[in-house]
């Protein structure tokens, strides 16, 4: 259960080697979280993220998950839930994809809708249901500013954080009432890895930043939350503008 200030003690990170994930359990670790699931593909990486967490305090506990193996999600993800109650899961892998490349790859951009769509629709109703059945719990969502209007240059990235983000919506609309929280989270340009070697877009960001505003969303139980804050209004601006205009913007 979440302790007297709000703060999740439990936490199941789905995409346990995502800078983003990371952050945000640390930033939880360093506060009240003291245990952790950290869930993706096996590799150093995870391991690595396991080791930072633990050295803040938190007991870490790994879980092998590949978003593309939606048949085995609910064998792995019933018995994280089988070990006890859960306060939260952020939901924080995808990829980003290569657009030059991908468009002309159906097979390449099957896979970026598999992962960053499917894969996390199946592991979002799993853990909402069972959310739902203890009667608590916080589902965050990582989603995009992409997902709002998708442009030229990342179309295919856009296009599956769009449906992700629609469904993340609807998925906290049937959880109401149950004492489960869903909250959408819609960062800008992050300063990744997955990011490395593009041009920064206005307004960019970083995994701490975003980490912040996970936590600051939490503690007000938003639905919807921004990162940065200012890009709730810019994008209110481009969504409505005629797309003849839109296409000749800046890619």
């Amino acid at each position: 259960m979440k302790d007297a200030f709000g703060a999740p003690q439990s936490l199941l990170v789905l995409g346990g080697t995502s800078e983003i994930a990371l952050a945000g359990a640390a930033r939880l670790a360093g506060r009240r979280t003291r245990t952790v699931w950290l869930a993706g593909r096996p590799s150093p990486r995870l391991e690595e993220s396991a080791r930072r967490l633990r050295a803040l305090g938190a007991q870490v506990r790994t879980v092998a998950f590949d978003a593309l193996e939606t048949e085995r999600h609910e064998e792995i993800l019933g018995k994280v839930f089988a070990e006890g109650d859960l306060d939260m899961v952020l939901l924080a892998f995808g990829v980003l994809g290569d657009q030059p490349h991908d468009e002309n790859d159906p097979a390449a951009a099957v896979r970026i809708a598999r992962t960053n769509y499917t894969g996390a629709l199946s592991a979002a109703l799993i853990c909402g249901r069972e959310l739902r059945r203890q009667g608590h719990g916080s589902l965050v969502v990582l989603s995009s500013v992409a997902a709002e209007r998708a442009r030229r240059s990342n179309f295919l990235y856009g296009s599956s954080k769009a449906g992700l983000d629609a469904f993340a919506q609807g998925l906290g609309d049937s959880l109401h009432g149950s004492g489960v929280h869903v909250m959408v989270v819609r960062p800008g340009f992050v300063r990744t890895r997955m990011t490395a070697g593009l041009d920064a877009a206005p307004l960019a960001t970083t995994p701490e930043a975003v980490a912040a505003a996970i936590e600051d969303g939490l503690r007000r139980r938003a639905e919807i939350v921004w990162v940065p804050g200012a890009l709730r209004y810019v994008m209110s601006a481009l969504r409505h503008l005629p797309r003849a205009v839109f296409r000749r913007l800046p890619r």
